[in-house]
């Protein structure tokens, strides 16, 4: 919207004027990034505690799991029972209005993502809303979300796929440190790409959500990295030079994450530890989905196991422990996902968050180093 600004210029001005010469920064992805970034931010921070106030009002209080679910985690998260959830509405009410703003009209990724974003926000919120409505944390089956999840993923690769301007860019299979593409059409296979990234995204940082601020922490240095990803993949100079996958349309992406970005860091405001609200199902599942989208959309969706490395440790850990309980009859960690294995080995909440902020920040440094490696 705010792009249309730049091309409104010449009704507007002279072409020889410094108005005309000024309107020309609503052209630069750079200045729009930032501007996205600033919206959302300040958006999440100013609706807050309206938000806030009225998911308290509507009494949508985080069901906390008993002591003879969880046994000793129950005494350390008990002071939490009736923290409001479905606070992802407020992460993704500054996004989209922050994307609609800055992000350049007419863009096919854009609108992709944020189907995926609100498709998946939808299905999270009807699990919240099962979880409050029968006062304990079972929601949704396991059946359902999945079958959700699938289909939010197929129709947004499916889109991506039809779309003239997209189709043969999102057929190509591309590895870390690789110059050129692995697979030069992927056909239908991209569409199991597609459903594989985002289920597995999306559930990955839905099992992370579990303290104060750890899911959106380590989504901000994810989303800010992928923001740089995808700066370099539309920008010719920078894909040419870097040996990089080259979509004239991507440079988009990373106005795109910079508004998720700025999203996030306000919503971290009021959900750092103590925690005034929890984004629930309602934003991680929509949160996880994006992510993946967006690596997809950047053609660099196998760097995500090392951007969001955080998130596989806490969706591996969950699958070994299951695993290994089914097959040995024991367990490997004290409890998973991994965040409460530290919990219960003595590490306070604050401590775990901010250690693992700081494994997805060194994560998404060196996924930005496969840029060069090639």
């Amino acid at each position: 919207m705010i792009y249309e600004l730049y091309n409104l210029r010449d009704l507007w001005f002279e072409p020889d004027s410094r108005l005309h010469a000024a309107f020309n920064v609503f052209r630069y992805t750079t200045f729009r990034a930032g501007g996205a970034f600033f919206t959302a931010f300040l958006l999440a921070l100013l609706l807050g505690p309206r938000i806030i106030r009225r998911l308290i009002s509507l009494k949508v209080g985080q069901p906390i799991r008993t002591a003879a679910e969880v046994h000793k985690l129950a005494e350390l998260h008990g002071g939490k029972a009736g923290t409001p959830t479905m606070g992802g509405v407020l992460i993704l009410l500054a996004f989209v209005v922050s994307c609609v703003a800055w992000v350049r009209p007419g863009n096919p990724f854009l609108w992709v993502i944020l189907f995926v974003a609100l498709a998946l926000g939808a299905l999270g919120f009807a699990d919240d809303f099962q979880k409050v409505v029968r006062k304990n944390s079972a929601g949704l089956s396991a059946r359902l979300k999945l079958a959700g999840q699938l289909l939010v993923a197929l129709l947004a690769g499916g889109a991506l796929l039809i779309h003239p301007d997209t189709r043969d860019f999102m057929r190509e299979l591309w590895l870390p440190f690789v110059k050129e593409p692995l697979v030069s059409d992927m056909g239908l296979w991209t569409l199991a790409l597609f459903a594989l990234v985002i289920v597995g995204a999306s559930n990955a940082v839905n099992l992370t959500d579990g303290l104060d601020g750890l899911a959106t922490g380590c989504m901000l240095t994810s989303v800010m990295a992928y923001a740089l990803f995808g700066y370099v993949t539309g920008n010719v100079v920078y894909a040419t030079f870097l040996g990089s996958p080259y979509h004239p349309a991507a440079g988009e992406i990373a106005v795109l994450c910079l508004a998720l970005a700025g999203a996030l860091l306000g919503f971290l405001w009021y959900n750092c530890h103590p925690a005034r609200v929890f984004m629930g199902d309602t934003g991680s599942l929509a949160l996880g989905g994006t992510l993946g989208v967006i690596a997809l959309c950047c053609r660099q969706e196998l760097v995500l196991i090392i951007v969001g490395g955080v998130f596989v440790m806490e969706a591996m850990s969950v699958i070994l422990q299951v695993g290994s309980f089914k097959l040995r009859g024991k367990r490997i960690f004290r409890m998973a996902p991994i965040h409460h294995h530290f919990e219960l080995k003595g590490w306070k909440e604050s401590q775990v968050i901010v250690r693992f902020w700081m494994l997805s920040l060194l994560f998404a440094v060196l996924a930005l180093g496969t840029l060069k490696l090639r």
